[in-house]
């Protein structure tokens, strides 16, 4: 692992993976800052969930490294981009600095290569993602899905469910792509069935 600086971007609900990417519109002055200074260096930046409301906010221990592959500026100084994931980071410490986006001091992870489920673990987290979908009244092309690879399905899937941000954390920091999937499964089946209870709102 190796130390870094990193500009990040603090975003509820926002998960990126290695491999994956990550559409945004950017319309906030500070962020808009964000994009312009990355664009200008490695355009590179930290996407990390708060852990509070507070403002500002905590920020949770682990995100992810994206580098902007698309970017649209817009007339009226917004931006459309989409971030492609490079890899998980840890914060070691944040920076006390003057930019008005926040900077952290950084630990990355190596890339890793990427990994595949045994056959019954595919086969599990697709039956528990149609009867989530389902349960829910999601339109999903099932054949399209079948044909993702598995980091695409299994980190697809965690990006977009709508799960409560300290879910969605805990599928990020999961330690490697069996452990996310069952997790997945695991929170589909708590959410779909707290869901038709009434008694899990989702986010």
């Amino acid at each position: 692992m190796t130390a870094t600086r990193l500009s990040v971007f603090p975003l509820a609900g926002a998960l990126l993976f290695p491999r994956m990417h990550l559409p945004l519109h950017i319309f906030e002055p500070r962020y808009r800052a964000l994009i312009s200074d990355a664009l200008a260096r490695d355009r590179r930046i930290g996407m990390i969930q708060p852990r509070d409301a507070n403002e500002p906010p905590a920020l949770f221990d682990v995100g992810c490294v994206g580098r902007i592959a698309e970017v649209e500026a817009l007339p009226d100084g917004r931006y459309d981009i989409v971030l492609e994931g490079l890899t998980r980071f840890t914060v070691l410490r944040e920076l006390d600095v003057t930019t008005p986006f926040r900077q952290v001091e950084a630990e990355l992870e190596a890339a890793g290569e990427e990994e595949v489920l045994a056959i019954a673990e595919r086969a599990s987290l697709e039956m528990e993602s149609r009867r989530f979908a389902d349960g829910l009244g999601y339109a999903v092309d099932w054949e399209a899905v079948t044909r993702l690879d598995d980091e695409s399905l299994v980190n697809g899937i965690a990006q977009i469910a709508p799960f409560d941000v300290a879910s969605k954390q805990a599928l990020l920091e999961a330690d490697g792509l069996s452990a996310r999937a069952e997790l997945i499964v695991q929170l589909m089946q708590f959410f779909g069935r707290h869901g038709e209870e009434g008694g899990v709102t989702l986010q």
